[in-house]
């Protein structure tokens, strides 16, 4: 009977919500880390690692993660036109076999996947768009894009580039984004800053122009045949070049919610979006050089988030890291999310770029629920505990385990609280529960009353009891589910 009696209690406190209004608060926050694979910086740490290396590699970063509290990785898939997982569209990637083209039977990324969720950490797969060689690499396939179609390629300085104007050169990238959203059970989909290269100069240090001149002038004559405009072509030139930029964006933003409608949709452009004298901000222009509307896709509501790389500390006037979050967020119209790229790459880079720098910088994001999160770039930084990163981290930056911003705007179904019971001994309360409905949890929260008042605990969805204290002197116990977009059952 004592047993029956506390089941009934836990069931009441969880079909009656009317103590809700006394739970304690969860954290919401995006906390992640960017896994760069170019050129080896975060992983694999070297080519041709063997497959338990390359596994213990992953479980030492996600294991990190868990350890100061991040809930997210952006896991770079696609350096230069090629893959990090098993892929039919294009190579294996030289960064983790040695050779660009040499498979393997071991997958990364669906690994990754699996010992995140478990975890409680979500995925990003982080796409370069356009970049089809890096000057680090050595080898090409003859299955590689630039063998395959040529002409869709450019060669710029010590790069290959797909140009962002072919229109098969941005199917091609869409299919391959697409192919990675259907086979993989990720979160979301995350591009970085390179859109047109930035630019580089020749021997003689004359500034490169970008190849796309066939494609221009095709274009110029359609706008105007008989060239009797007086309008300065140099100014339509960077227009068409962006319109191209925007319509690939908005292509996979549409095409990766017509697949998976859940999923989230991240871009991660220059800090800068243009200098602002008004505000004492100089710097690159990402909208002229790069060719980049990062805030057109803000304000109309391509993409889910925005994480400027604001990589800049608060006392550098000129990129002052507060100005421009403060900028950043005015241009945020839909009230969607921007969370800013952290460099902790940075840390012992100047007197004043240090470890409480980072975490001066995070409080600042705090002062918004929609600039609630950070980005670390990169893993490595953390990994090597620069000016003792981690414990500041963990011991003073993220005290509690946190979920995620709730996308409110992404429409799903709603999700079910689980269905809990309790046992009581001498020592323990002992909570199990189960999932309803036909939404998954990613995170289950687990509120406890007690002798001192509410506490609660956040445990990822692979977990399904947790024993308490008899000490505590438990009162009520609440469950609730929340899923991987951040919401949070009744």
């Amino acid at each position: 009977m004592k047993h029956i009696a506390s089941v009934a209690f836990v069931l009441f406190a969880l079909l009656f919500p009317a103590f809700s209004q006394e739970l304690p608060k969860i954290d919401r926050e995006f906390r992640a880390v960017w896994v760069a694979t170019v050129d080896n910086i975060d992983f694999p740490t070297k080519k041709d690692l063997t497959i338990d290396q390359q596994k213990a590699e992953l479980i030492a970063i996600l294991d990190l993660a868990k350890k100061i509290r991040l809930n997210a990785v952006i896991f770079q898939v696609r350096p230069m036109t090629d893959a990090v997982y098993a892929s039919k569209l294009e190579p294996w990637s030289e960064f983790l076999t040695g050779q660009m083209g040499k498979p393997q039977e071991f997958d990364p990324l669906t690994f990754l996947v699996a010992e995140a969720h478990k975890r409680g950490i979500l995925v990003h797969a982080w796409f370069n768009p356009y970049r089809a060689y890096h000057p680090s690499a050595k080898t090409i396939s003859d299955d590689h894009i630039s063998k395959r179609r040529p002409e869709l390629v450019r060669s710029y300085g010590k790069y290959l580039w797909l140009d962002p104007t072919e229109p098969e050169g941005r199917k091609h990238s869409v299919n391959v984004i697409c192919d990675v959203v259907r086979r993989y059970d990720i979160d979301g989909v995350h591009f970085d800053d390179y859109f047109y290269p930035y630019p580089e100069n020749d021997a003689a240090g004359k500034r490169i122009e970008f190849p796309d001149d066939k494609r221009w002038q095709d274009a110029l004559t359609a706008i105007d045949p008989n060239r009797s405009q007086t309008a300065n072509y140099a100014t339509k030139r960077d227009d068409w070049r962006r319109a191209n930029v925007d319509l690939f964006i908005q292509a996979v933003g549409r095409e990766i919610k017509r697949i998976k409608p859940d999923i989230v949709y991240g871009v991660s452009p220059f800090g800068i979006w243009q200098p602002m004298p008004e505000l004492g901000i100089t710097g690159f222009n990402a909208y002229k050089e790069l060719y980049a509307d990062a805030r057109k896709w803000l304000r109309d509501g391509t993409v889910d988030y925005l994480a400027p790389q604001l990589y800049w500390e608060t006392a550098r006037t000129a990129q002052s890291f507060p100005v421009l979050l403060d900028w950043w967020q005015k241009q945020n119209e839909r009230h969607s999310f921007v969370w800013p790229g952290i460099a902790a790459y940075r840390i012992g880079s100047t007197p004043t770029f240090n470890a409480a720098e980072i975490a001066s910088q995070i409080e600042k994001t705090r002062g918004s629920s929609e600039t609630s999160g950070a980005i670390f770039f990169s893993q490595k930084s953390l990994r090597n505990d620069l000016g003792g990163i981690q414990n500041v981290l963990r011991e003073q930056v993220y005290k509690t385990d946190a979920v995620i911003p709730a996308f409110a705007w992404i429409k799903t179904d709603k999700i079910a609280a689980p269905l809990a019971t309790i046992k009581r001994t001498s020592k323990f309360v002992r909570v199990n529960w189960r999932e309803r409905g036909k939404r998954k949890a990613f995170w289950f929260v687990v509120y406890a009353k007690g002798k001192d008042g509410w506490s609660h605990s956040v445990l990822p969805a692979s977990v399904h009891s947790i024993s308490l204290s008899a000490d505590r002197k438990i009162q009520k116990v609440i469950v609730k589910s929340v899923d991987r977009l951040g919401n949070e059952s009744n």
